[in-house]
């Protein structure tokens, strides 16, 4: 078992990893919950009202809570590792923004990028970085 191999004594590793995961956890949050909207192209998506949209979106997410929720128990000062809530929480935010502008970028496309929206994600990192200095 993945958090039975990384001990409390390999702090840096589980919290590397707990980031990896995070960022896998949030492409496949960020294709269940905007991917509907983009794929018009696939034939059974065209025509399909909300409830099949919400449990197509559903089978997605299962995939983001196998990467999540091993990533927060890893992460996680109450399971051996060395982030409390809010860091974690404030890591997920910020690879979330990270990957959503990636994914919307590269795979999704049409989207324009404007300098607000960098400039948001740039007060994202610093509030990261405060988190991680306030103690």
């Amino acid at each position: 078992r993945l958090i039975d191999c990384i001990g409390p004594n390999s702090l840096n590793l589980r919290t590397l990893v707990t980031v990896v995961l995070l960022l896998i956890s949030n492409v496949f949050m960020t294709m269940a919950w905007y991917g509907h909207l983009k794929w018009k192209s696939m034939s059974f998506l065209q025509h399909a009202g909300l409830f099949t949209l919400i449990l197509f979106s559903w089978a997605i997410a299962f995939f983001e809570y196998l990467f999540m929720i091993p990533a927060n128990r890893l992460g996680s000062k109450e399971t051996g590792g060395n982030l409390d809530l809010f860091q974690l929480k404030i890591i997920q935010e910020a690879i979330s923004i990270i990957v959503f502008t990636v994914v919307v970028q590269w795979v999704f496309k049409g989207e324009a990028f404007h300098w607000k929206y960098a400039l948001a994600f740039v007060l994202v990192l610093i509030a990261v970085w405060l988190v991680f200095t306030a103690k």
